[in-house]
């Protein structure tokens, strides 16, 4: 990234940092701006997250590590990663009507983690998101060796999380991604 996409971005997020002092109560700019410089390469993965619809902001403060972790508050799951099968197991097992790609493969080119149950309803506590989508989840392997894949949503008031073939894709299905940094 050059130097004015760089500041642009850090422009965003300061911004949209404070904007939401009810997410990270306890932090402070100039703590994560610190956070940031020290690890130029974690703005490359903000950039894209921001690229791709996700809206990212600090979720929280891994207590065991220090680390922040940054996830993507989206209203909706971000509009530039839906309608993707789980995994390329389940991509590669489609045999009519393949999506144009999958979950793992897309975040790992953006550089983060799906997040799991416990970040999803961490960040479903901070803020109502999926309304009108779903996001696919990190999922356990005892669960996928059986064909399935997990995700979340919110109706009704509540915080549902589901699961469906991992071959199955949706417009209205994408992904939220972690960072850690």
């Amino acid at each position: 990234m050059d130097l004015a996409a760089t500041s642009t971005l850090i422009h965003i997020l300061q911004t949209r940092f404070e904007q939401h002092p009810q997410r990270h109560p306890d932090m402070h700019w100039a703590q994560i701006l610190a956070r940031l410089h020290a690890a130029p390469e974690k703005i490359r993965v903000l950039a894209a997250m921001e690229a791709s619809g996700g809206e990212p902001d600090l979720l929280a403060v891994d207590a065991q590590t220090g680390e922040l972790l940054f996830c993507d508050f989206s209203v909706e799951s971000p509009a530039g990663r839906r309608s993707l099968c789980f995994d390329r197991k389940a991509l590669d097992a489609r045999k009519a009507n393949k999506p144009g790609g999958c979950v793992d493969e897309m975040a790992a080119a953006i550089g983060i983690q799906l997040l799991d149950e416990q970040q999803y309803r961490l960040l479903q506590s901070l803020q109502a998101v999926d309304q009108k989508t779903s996001s696919w989840l990190a999922t356990p392997a005892a669960v996928r060796d059986l064909g399935g894949a997990l995700f979340g949503d919110q109706r009704y008031g509540q915080v549902f999380i589901y699961h469906n073939g991992a071959d199955s894709y949706y417009a209205a299905r994408g992904f939220r991604g972690v960072l850690r940094v």
